[in-house]
């Protein structure tokens, strides 16, 4: 059971990092970016979930449906001004971000 639970940590941990590694990479896509950002939040489900299921408390399963929740929202609503600005500006390059300020 142990051995199981140790194989998830480290399944968690490199999604996490490999989340991380795409957001220190690469930089000049915003969609890269975002799946980064999603990869990194599926690690940190995974990791809840486990420790949910070694402990024996569903208060860590319920915590990744908010999770979920929240990331779904943001990529539905990043993705939106995503395309607004691709429209406008025809490109969705990090270094043109900046002009959205207002």
């Amino acid at each position: 059971m142990l051995n199981s639970i140790i194989k998830f940590y480290i399944n968690a941990m490199v999604l996490f990092l490999l989340g991380m590694l795409g957001i220190i990479i690469n930089r000049q896509s915003v969609i890269t970016l975002l799946m980064s950002l999603e990869l990194m939040l599926l690690g940190i489900n995974m990791s809840l979930i486990t420790s949910s299921i070694y402990l024996n408390d569903l208060i860590g399963q319920m915590f990744p449906l908010f999770i979920l929740t929240i990331a779904a929202a943001e990529s539905a609503i990043g993705l939106a001004i995503l395309i607004t600005f691709y429209r406008i500006r025809g490109t969705i390059s990090v270094d043109f971000i900046s002009l959205l300020k207002g």
